[in-house]
């Protein structure tokens, strides 16, 4: 009886969802472009952090080469689907959000980025920059740079199978795999970003309407200033 009660409240739980998404602006990526760019050493050696950035829109493009390489799919043709940063138990417990200020061919908004299909879903309109920077403690760079990049984690998702351990060191470490991904791919692509940690947590999933995720990185990314 409690195993069917649960299978019911299973698909009535994925059925709400399904219910929820169907009225959301939904942009379909460009496939990334696996062997273009630079050699990871090549990357490795020009990677710096940039607080100065130019009024420059980005395109799709690149902004889906860098979502993917934040936490997309990976498939190599003989081994399985797995993610572009390597995860304990491969539990993957990060979310990636793209707030958006100066991106040719989409609306400003907060996006979610969906792995599984390389889509982004559209959760607000407008332009949030101003806000997210005053959230991280007036760093003016944070608005800005065209996008932002925002990791957030779900701790029970880890926590459940590795307890403190897990949530303490593990997740921690998944996200610095995350965000070094995007580091490296903004420098491939001509871009620059940098790792920001100083932030308000509840004015963050404030602004993008999180419950249960709690945020660890801001990224913003754009074309450095002079270039």
């Amino acid at each position: 009886m409690i195993k069917k009660l649960l299978v019911i409240i299973f698909f009535l739980h994925t059925f709400s969802i399904a219910a929820e998404g169907k009225d959301k602006e939904i942009v379909q990526l460009p496939e990334p472009q696996y062997d273009k760019g630079l050699t990871v050493g090549e990357a490795l050696n020009i990677r710096r952090s940039v607080r100065s950035f130019s009024s420059k829109k980005l395109v799709l493009r690149e902004v889906s080469e860098l979502l993917w390489a934040s936490s997309g799919k990976t498939f190599d043709g003989t081994t399985a689907a797995s993610r572009t940063y390597p995860s304990a138990g491969g539990l993957h417990p990060l979310n990636v959000y793209l707030v958006t200020g100066g991106v040719e061919d989409i609306k400003d908004g907060i996006y979610k980025y969906e792995s599984k299909d390389h889509t982004i879903t559209l959760l607000k309109e407008g332009d949030y920059r101003k806000s997210l920077a005053q959230a991280g403690l007036g760093q003016s760079f944070i608005r800005i740079a065209p996008v932002c990049i925002i990791i957030t984690a779900l701790y029970n998702r880890t926590g459940m199978v590795y307890g403190e351990r897990g949530t303490v060191r593990y997740i921690h470490m998944d996200a610095g795999h995350a965000a070094q991904n995007v580091c490296l791919m903004s420098a491939s692509l001509g871009l620059g970003t940098v790792a920001v940690g100083a932030f308000i947590d509840e004015k963050v999933k404030n602004i993008l309407g999180l419950e249960k995720e709690v945020p660890l990185y801001l990224l913003p990314v754009g074309h450095p200033s002079g270039k």
